[in-house]
């Protein structure tokens, strides 16, 4: 009751309290820091300087300008922008007839580069239309033809956009505008893309041009929005052809160099496009030649490899003209002058040192030839300026020692895989030079001193250098690239010449020796390579295939069975058990020795079980592989004694791999995987949804492309060899299937047909009637084999399902005896249990006794011969005794199990008992 009174009492002392009618303002109260600012009505200044009236009262303009340039010292409000930008406009109109302009505008764009003041938080969102129209029309004030007023422009843009605000004085209930959001407001603008447009108004005014280029370097530095709107008017293609204006401190084209690799940073391909002409072209090099001949500081090398990097890039543009300016002539002149001695008076001064600049410009130029070299009109050019002849400089074992002048280890190593690099490419397409450098022995020597003991520790520090530190895994694994390359050029005499050199017997003892057991992914990658090395150059030449023999054998036997396990590993060894499949395919398989090597090391068992084990990707080669195999006669023996595992045989394997391709491409099947369609047995999904259209005779039907794009036909063509009878290990569900695979051709046969047949009335061809009788009956007579297939299969269901009904009687009589045995167990047990405890009943089965025993015995024909029996037989059983059974003088009495009288467990608590 207490605490209600105190609350009544504190309610009625409340509404005591008297209400203030007005508020109080932070000024009233003197709270307010800062300056208070007082606005200036703009659009009296404005009306001051567009009134017919007063439009010529100059020094009253200039005094109302001077006037906001004083008050609005700290910014312009977001509000009053509309107005200040039409004063400005008004002035820039006035500014050729009138000098007296200059000085106010300008002061009144330096407050145009100061951070906006918003009243409120809301006035960044609601003015920002109007903020991106006035910076818009601040771009559009470079038709001033002024040199200071475009300096202040450029000078209040660089402002706006780079300096955060800084806030000089507190101005009372006002804040500037932050930076984030006066670079959005610049974004949004098309400021940059007006500075590009104003750059043919500037003229040789180099100061001015300089400045608004720093204002574009600004502006594309970290914006993408601005470097798309510059691209709108093609920046780089202006920026490029003046860069080589007449300047003497060389800012000029150092700052377009900058602007340049900022538009491709954010710019993409859209800049080599505009770069791809001839005057960029020609513009980048003369540049890059002045650069080239004359340039000595640190500085000047930077620049010029960075022309050199956005050169690569637009000769990636296959439409620039590289070529036809003589730049890509230049190039290879500057790219191979240290190696191949040159008369040229461009680079008879010229030397390349150790320093880091020269070491980078040597390899963008060799990065320059390999893109060079996609075009065909540059070939001969490589070929004239001996490009191979300066690139196999390199291909050599490396050195410990620095000879005077000459690039370090490090970085000779890392120049020696760029240039292997390059020759996988330049090679290739440069045999006649390939061979006058001697190449297939450079590479062989390098390739033998990779694999020797000589000490040699690779610094690994390059791209091309990865997984090298420390060993020669590097050059060693460009050299096979680039024997790889050579091999599969198709060039004959590079390719015997090689084979007379012996880099068979080479890459065998090398694969032998050195990368079975390895687990590293450059060694797999190696391995793969000179298996396709060995496999292009055995395919079809039967001398080399003798010449891999019983050594190339045991190699590929080796790979088979180490690497079914590592398949999925994750370090491409499906790669090198691919190209282990293939090689044995190539090298091994059509020599009659090495196939006899191949049988002997059981390689057709290891090639089942790598078809059993791997995923579906390899089946097709290893099924090609078994397939020209089977072509020698003792291959078929060795696939018919093949078990896998769960003694799996190579014919069920065959048709389980049928099965899943049948369901991989949406075959009919019932239930059972008998045909569900005779009238398409084998089509898959695709054939039977694609709509019937017209093709040129060159073109493939879909019934021909699916012959090569599954393995249905290589398993058929195996089981020919194989035959379709006596093969062991099949279920009823593969002799179904396999009456679909004894009859494929015949169905891929009525598959052509019935594609003609649809295809002739849509291309509006009508056959004669002898020929549609011909097609109609063909047609019968693939539904009547489709057909006796299906009756086939379900005479061979149905003999299954009677076999299972007879085992399942079978199996019911098993049982049914082994009833009846337990049956008269049983009741001999009764019998007996009867015997011991039914007197009556053990004396009626004594009288059996005796009489089977009397019935038993010979009756004689006469009574004199009974007689005689009579006298000479002796009692069998002994009298008086209560048993039906015959005994001796030891009796064994059988009772009671003490699991049924639980005698066992009363026992020894007896005989404690009785102990005590």
């Amino acid at each position: 009751m207490s605490a209600q009174a105190s609350l009544k009492g504190q309610s009625e002392s409340l509404k005591k309290i008297p209400i203030v009618s007005h508020i109080i303002t932070d000024d009233g109260a003197s709270l307010s820091k800062g300056i208070a600012l007082k606005p200036i009505d703009m659009n009296r200044v404005a009306k001051l300087l567009t009134d017919p009236h007063s439009d010529q009262l100059f020094e009253r303009h200039i005094h109302a300008l001077r006037r906001i340039a004083d008050r609005y010292k700290n910014g312009f409000f977001l509000k009053d922008l509309v107005q200040v930008f039409k004063i400005l406009n008004v002035c820039a109109d006035r500014i050729s007839s009138q000098d007296c302009y200059i000085e106010p505008m300008c002061s009144l764009l330096r407050i145009c580069g100061l951070p906006f003041l918003k009243e409120k938080t809301s006035d960044e969102t609601v003015f920002a239309q109007i903020v991106v129209e006035s910076i818009a029309q601040m771009g559009y004030l470079m038709r001033v033809p002024n040199g200071t007023v475009r300096s202040a422009l450029a000078d209040a843009i660089i402002s706006l956009y780079c300096n955060p605000p800084e806030v000089s004085e507190i101005l009372q209930g006002l804040r500037p505008t932050s930076h984030k959001y006066n670079k959005h407001m610049i974004e949004m603008s098309d400021v940059a893309e007006t500075l590009i447009k104003s750059l043919t108004l500037l003229g040789g005014n180099l100061k001015i041009k300089l400045k608004i280029m720093e204002v574009l370097q600004k502006l594309s530095s970290d914006s993408e929005e601005n470097c798309k709107q510059m691209l709108k008017s093609d920046a780089a293609y202006h920026i490029c052809c003046h860069m080589n204006a007449s300047d003497q401190s060389g800012f000029l084209l150092f700052i377009s160099v900058e602007i340049l690799w900022n538009l491709l940073e954010f710019g993409g391909q859209e800049v080599s496009h505009q770069l791809a002409n001839l005057e960029c072209v020609n513009a980048l090099k003369q540049a890059f030649k002045e650069l080239m001949v004359s340039g000595c500081s640190n500085y000047e090398k930077q620049l010029r490899n960075d022309l050199l990097v956005i050169t690569t890039l637009v000769a990636q543009n296959l439409d620039s003209p590289i070529v036809e300016t003589g730049f890509a002539k230049q190039l290879i002149l500057f790219a191979t002058f240290s190696e191949v001695k040159s008369h040229n008076p461009l680079v008879k001064s010229l030397k390349l040192m150790q320093s880091h600049e020269d070491f980078e410009l040597k390899k963008l130029l060799i990065n320059m030839l390999e893109l060079l070299s996609r075009d065909p009109a540059a070939i001969q050019l490589l070929s004239d300026g001996k490009v191979l002849l300066s690139l196999f400089h390199y291909v050599k074992a490396n050195g410990t020692k620095k000879l005077p002048r000459e690039w370090s280890p490090a970085q000779f190593e890392e120049l020696q895989l760029y240039a292997m690099s390059a020759l996988s490419r330049l090679a290739v397409l440069l045999v006649e030079d390939y061979v006058t450098c001697q190449g297939n022995t450079r590479l062989l020597l390098l390739l033998e001193w990779c694999v020797s003991e000589t000490k040699f520790e690779g610094h690994g520090n390059s791209f091309h250098g990865s997984g090298g530190r420390g060993n020669k895994k590097a050059q060693m694994r460009f050299c096979l690239r680039l024997l790889n390359a050579i091999v599969s050029s198709g060039n004959e005499a590079t390719a015997q010449d090689l084979c007379d050199q012996g880099v068979i017997s080479q890459l065998l003892n090398i694969l032998q020796n050195f990368f079975v057991e390895s687990d590293d992914a450059m060694d797999v990658e190696m391995q793969c390579d000179m298996l396709y090395i060995l496999s292009t150059l055995c395919e079809s030449d039967i001398h080399r295939k003798e010449l891999f023999g019983r050594q190339g054998v045991d190699v590929l036997v080796d790979y088979m069975k180490n690497n079914p396990d590592k398949i999925s590993s994750g370090l491409g060894h499906h790669k090198l058990m691919l190209a282990a499949v293939d090689a044995t395919w190539c090298c091994a398989v059509g020599c009659f020795m090495t196939e006899d090597f191949l049988l002997e090391n059981e390689g057709v068992f290891l090639l089942i079980d790598l078809l059993q084990a791997c995923p579906r990707n390899m089946h097709n080669l290893i099924l090609g592989c078994l397939l020209e195999l089977c072509e020698n006669p003792k291959t078929i023996a060795h696939i018919h004694t093949w078990r896998g595992t769960n003694d799996v045989t190579a014919p069920h394997l065959l048709i389980h791999l049928w099965r899943e391709e049948e369901k991989r491409i949406g075959s009919l099947r019932d239930e059972n995987g008998a045909i569900a369609d005779v009238a398409s047995p084998i089509s898959g999904e695709m054939q039977r949804v694609h709509a019937v259209a017209p093709q040129s005779s060159s073109a493939a039907s879909l019934s021909i492309v699916d012959v090569s794009e599954n393995l249905r036909a290589k398993v058929f063509a195996l089981f020919t060899r194989l035959g379709f009878s006596d093969l062991p290990g099949l279920t009823t569900e593969d002799y179904v299937t396999l009456a679909i695979i004894e009859k494929y051709l015949d169905f891929k046969l009525g598959e052509v047909w019935s594609e003609i047949s649809n295809e002739l009335p849509v291309e509006g061809v009508r056959p004669t009637t002898p020929d549609q009788e011909a097609m109609d009956t063909i047609t019968r007579a693939i539904v009547e084999r489709g057909k006796g297939v299906s009756m086939l299969q379900a005479e061979l269901l149905e003999a299954e399902s009677q076999q299972d009904l007879h085992d399942e009687k079978q199996f019911y009589v098993e049982v049914k005896e082994n009833h009846k045995q337990r049956e008269k167990s049983i009741e001999s047990w009764n019998d007996y249990v009867k015997r011991t405890s039914n007197y009556r009943h053990l004396v009626n089965c004594k009288k059996q006794q005796d009489k089977s025993i009397e019935s038993s015995r010979a009756k004689p024909r006469y009574k004199d011969q009974a007689k005689k029996l009579a006298a000479m037989f002796h009692e069998t059983l002994l009298k008086k005794l209560h048993t039906t059974t015959f005994q001796g003088r030891n009796i064994t009495v059988e009772s009671t199990p003490n699991a049924l009288t639980g005698i066992s467990e009363r026992l020894p608590q007896e005989n404690s008992a009785l102990l005590a």
